[in-house]
């Protein structure tokens, strides 16, 4: 094994032609530099200097070795330095994946933040709903996962055991009615006082939850419409072609023109984090990163 330090005191006597002007060089003891050639020769198994009476030359070995050594000690420079800027977060890269109207209400905010606090690193966002989204995290493709997952859905706590899980909020499902529905003005309502309308439902996910909530009230959903576009939600619910349940977080990031929001008893409420692997969290830009999305979630 070459280390670094054996090629700088190599580096140093081919260019002074003595351990001892080597010594000075590198402020040591010329005893210390004769060691270290020692150590460096019985690494590579080969003699590196002939010593003369006189004078010392570099061997055939020696010779190669010291023209290897300055693009060797240059790129370990370089290495450093580039470590110590993503360490500073002077530089860095992060892979987001988040679902839709996280991004388009948790993310901007913690992106905008992480830019003015560190201006050198950058992050990349793609769009995926869980689980997929969790499994871009788990098979490398992406650094943080902005996710959730419904109370009492199956697998619970167990689901994402073997990641770091960064808590931001509670996000509670409210009903969406055209504004001139009879519960439009309601404080609350029951999701099974909605049995008969037709309804506008989400992405799978949600739609799935939809469904679930609904048999539990003792009635299956009539879906005449189904989209992963939550504006498109919004716009059929206000048009006046249904009803629908949307997470608040949703509607937050879409203007409900036509529609009204009214909240649903009993709560239904689904949990949004950030994820990302243990090594991953030991990385000064993720930290940075879920640091800012859990800012951005208590606005």
């Amino acid at each position: 094994m070459i280390e670094a330090r054996h090629l700088r005191v190599l580096r140093a006597v081919a260019a002074t032609g003595s351990f001892s002007a080597a010594g000075r060089e590198l402020g040591c003891t010329q005893p210390a530099v004769s060691q270290q050639m020692k150590a460096l020769e019985a690494s590579v198994g080969t003699p590196l200097l002939v010593r003369g009476p006189r004078d010392m030359r570099l061997t055939q070995a020696g010779e190669a070795l010291v023209r290897h050594a300055a693009g060797i000690l240059a790129g370990l420079t370089a290495a450093e330095e580039e470590v110590a800027a993503i360490a500073g977060l002077r530089a860095g890269r992060v892979r987001l994946v988040s679902f839709p109207s996280g991004s388009s209400t948790l993310v901007p905010t913690a992106l905008a933040a992480l830019r003015a606090a560190h201006p050198g690193t950058r992050v990349s966002l793609e769009e995926a709903e869980p689980p997929a989204s969790v499994e871009l995290l788990r098979e490398g493709d992406c650094d943080v996962a902005l996710t959730f997952r419904y109370e009492g859905a199956a697998g619970g706590a167990e689901e994402w055991d073997d990641l770091v899980v960064r808590p931001l909020l509670t996000d509670r499902l409210v009903a969406l009615v055209p504004e001139g529905h009879a519960l439009a003005r309601a404080e609350s309502v029951a999701i099974g006082e909605l049995a008969e309308e037709p309804w506008i439902a989400g992405c799978p996910r949600c739609r799935g939850q939809l469904v679930e909530v609904c048999e539990t009230a003792g009635f299956a959903p009539r879906i005449d419409f189904a989209t992963d576009d939550y504006p498109a939600v919004v716009g059929l619910v206000g048009a006046g072609l249904g009803v629908a349940v949307l997470p608040q977080l949703a509607v937050e990031s879409v203007r409900p023109r036509g529609a009204r929001t009214v909240r649903l008893e009993p709560a239904v409420r689904r949990e949004i984090v950030a994820l990302t692997l243990p090594d991953l969290a030991q990385v000064p830009a993720v930290t940075a990163t879920l640091d800012e999305l859990e800012r951005a979630a208590g606005r």
